[in-house]
């Protein structure tokens, strides 16, 4: 059911308060100077007739909740231009018509015409245009047109604000008002982890607002067609109401968007489009930590969480070791790496567990 906002019930009843007594104005004409018969019952005839037309305006714009404004002031604008240009029109023809009997008729033909022209090319061309009232948009100047709207996962996860202090996000940042609310749920869940990951959250919303105080806001927007939908479907709503993207980490959201035709700007797939690539030949070291699933595989991970496969490891688990790759294998769950052993590499002269060789890397 459509909730009704108290100033649009308070306007609708003055509207059918002014119909209401714009009717009792009619049933008081005294008709009889024009020489017309004018029973009892014409009267409340017409005022009836007068209060249904208002309920029947009321009705219609409650059967059609999700009007769009675009649509609204294309077809406002079309019909406005296409009146001025109707007698723009009839004014130049005057001239010529002025004896003509089907004058009125041909000057009201052609401004219907040139009406519905406008109306039709506006519709046509609504989404090339951001005009509102009428077809001019009113908008503050931000860096960048495309807000980002934030989902809780995105926060959660904590990146948004590394990759904000880089100053790769020059667009504004906008958290809407139910997503903040499920993150304060979480916040205040009873079980320990999810509390955790909720306070974080927060702490990085605390951050993101401090850090950019002028691109950062909490949005206050729900639209009728949000009602009973999900966190999920809310926040697909409202970027493609405002043409902006989602930042998210949620596989399911990113999925859900797209099927929507709304943009989304995806953590995981950030991290993996950044994380180094390999040759086959080059060569690493790297920390053999459990054994594969071969009988001389070992396993080991780069720092950003890259799985490297060792031919020949498993003998040296527990110790760092260089080897050459062979191939690199991207899956859905991210890169692998396989590699094959070349030699154990003292710890001590080793600066990081997880590097590559220097002089290691050629270039093709």
């Amino acid at each position: 059911m459509v909730r009704t906002s108290l100033p649009l019930l308070i306007v609708r009843l003055a509207f059918v308060v002014v119909v209401g007594g714009l009717g009792g104005w009619f049933m008081q004409l005294d008709l009889s100077d024009r020489k017309l018969v004018s029973p009892q019952w014409v009267p409340w005839t017409v005022f009836l007739g007068v209060i249904l037309s208002a309920l029947l305006v009321i009705a219609i714009d409650i059967w059609l909740p999700r009007k769009r404004i675009e649509t609204i002031s294309a077809v406002y604008f079309g019909l406005l231009v296409g009146l001025v240009l109707g007698y723009a029109v009839s004014l130049a023809l005057f001239p010529l018509l002025e004896e003509n009997p089907l004058r009125k008729g041909i000057q009201t033909l052609i401004t219907t015409a040139l009406c519905y022209v406008c109306i039709s090319l506006l519709l046509q061309t609504q989404n090339d245009f951001r005009f509102l009232i009428p077809y001019v948009e009113f908008s503050r100047e931000v860096k960048g047109l495309v807000p980002y709207v934030l989902d809780t996962s995105a926060v959660i996860d904590g990146r948004i604000y590394d990759l904000v202090e880089t100053g790769v996000f020059d667009n504004p940042l906008m958290m809407p008002r139910f997503v903040l609310d499920e993150l304060q749920a979480i916040a205040d869940t009873s079980d320990k982890l999810k509390r955790a990951r909720g306070r974080r959250g927060l702490d990085v919303l605390n951050k993101l607002q401090a850090r950019r105080k002028e691109d950062f806001q909490i949005i206050d927007r729900e639209t009728p067609e949000m009602d009973g939908q999900t966190v999920d479907m809310k926040l697909v709503l409202l970027a493609r109401q405002l043409n902006g993207k989602i930042v998210t980490g949620d596989f399911n959201l990113n999925k859900i968007a797209k099927l929507h035709s709304v943009d989304v700007i995806n953590l995981n797939e950030i991290a993996n489009a950044l994380k180094p690539t390999f040759l086959p030949g080059e060569q690493l070291t790297v920390d053999v930590v459990k054994p594969g699933e071969s009988s001389d595989q070992g396993v080991g991970y780069l720092e950003d969480g890259t799985m490297v496969v060792v031919e020949g490891g498993r003998p040296h688990i527990g110790r760092t070791v260089r080897i050459a790759v062979t191939k690199v294998l991207q899956t859905s769950a991210g890169r692998m790496i396989f590699g094959r052993y070349l030699a154990a590499v003292d710890e001590s002269a080793s600066p990081a567990a997880t590097s590559v060789s220097s002089g290691s890397r050629r270039t093709s």
